[in-house]
């Protein structure tokens, strides 16, 4: 009986046995909910990569914020503390004005254009994710941005001392020329925000809309189509690497699955976003000429320059990229 013991223990610390073709558990922490449709394209992904890999690699989904922050996820993947998460690339325009590309209102504006900034920004992401130890896997836009308000503006002046969600340096910087008032709220605490009065107005897409319930304590969705902001999935590159080399392959090939899948529900949920909030009773109203003339100057000028300066040449190549008609 000893030597069976003995014979047992030395099998598992070597790791043979049953235990040598043991599963490895990835987390992937993400910044919104669990229905939301960016979430929803996650699970697919690692759905597959388990099916595919016969259950060699599984990803846990942990959604809403609920492993890590938004903001934090990106540092998390950096430092190993997850081995693959979604960031929303405005978030990291502080740290690298280069991905600020994604919150510059009036830049690219509808999905054709936002391809082909997502096209021309690759090449510079991978980069910059390979000398910081990740590898960047896919990227999925929002849909547009509109205006959520608690009235009908008709003006950049009706935007003043408004209470104002800001989740990125960009919308922050809104604020600060149309003088609202900007608070910093992240997805997972805006439903409370609202409810408790803290913030009354704030530029997202009509998903957020649906999934945090706005139209329960703001009556007005201005659809400006200001920008397309998006999220995009990174790996550790360390932990990438310990997996065997069919392992690997099978999370670029569903990565790139991913992208495509994810930006195909972005329209699909654009359109049905919009109807819910309009049956919710929420007025879904589209902007005056004039008003968007008066966004497209006073906000989206100011930004665009400010931002290209900040980024210096790689910023021309974005621009002219978006630019490109075919």
């Amino acid at each position: 009986m000893n030597k069976l013991l003995w014979s047992a223990a030395v099998a598992a610390a070597l790791g043979l046995g049953a235990g040598a073709d043991a599963q490895t558990k990835w987390d992937m922490p993400m910044g919104y909910p669990q229905n939301n449709f960016h979430t929803v394209n996650a699970q697919k992904f690692a759905d597959a990569i388990k099916a595919r890999s016969g259950g060699k690699l599984e990803i846990v989904i942990h959604a809403n914020g609920s492993l890590f922050k938004a903001p934090e996820i990106k540092r998390a993947v950096q430092t190993g503390q997850a081995q693959i998460g979604e960031v929303l690339m405005v978030n990291l325009n502080n740290e690298d004005a280069f991905f600020g590309a994604d919150g510059v209102p009036f830049l690219a504006t509808d999905y054709a254009s936002a391809r082909k900034l997502l096209a021309a920004q690759k090449p510079g992401i991978e980069k910059r994710a390979a000398a910081q130890g990740m590898m960047f896997l896919y990227a999925v836009a929002w849909p547009p941005q509109g205006i959520y308000a608690n009235k009908e503006l008709k003006a950049v002046a009706d935007m003043e001392n408004l209470k104002w969600r800001a989740y990125s340096p960009q919308t922050a910087r809104i604020a600060e020329i149309v003088k609202a008032q900007p608070l910093t709220i992240q997805a997972a605490e805006l439903a409370q925000a609202m409810a408790t009065g803290k913030v009354n107005s704030f530029m997202s897409s009509g998903v957020t809309g649906v999934d945090t319930k706005v139209y329960e304590h703001l009556s007005h969705f201005h659809d400006t189509q200001a920008w397309l902001p998006k999220n995009m999935v990174i790996v550790n590159k360390a932990a990438l690497d310990k997996l065997d080399e069919a392992t690997r392959k099978i999370v670029v090939e569903e990565a790139a699955k991913a992208e495509e899948a994810g930006w195909q529900a972005s329209q699909k949920v654009q359109s049905d976003s919009l109807t819910e909030l309009a049956a919710k009773k929420m007025t879904v109203v589209k902007p005056s000429a004039a008003f968007m003339g008066e966004l497209k100057t006073k906000v989206g000028g100011p930004m665009i320059d400010e931002w290209k300066k900040g980024v210096g040449a790689d910023a021309d190549a974005l621009v002219r990229a978006v630019q490109v008609t075919n």
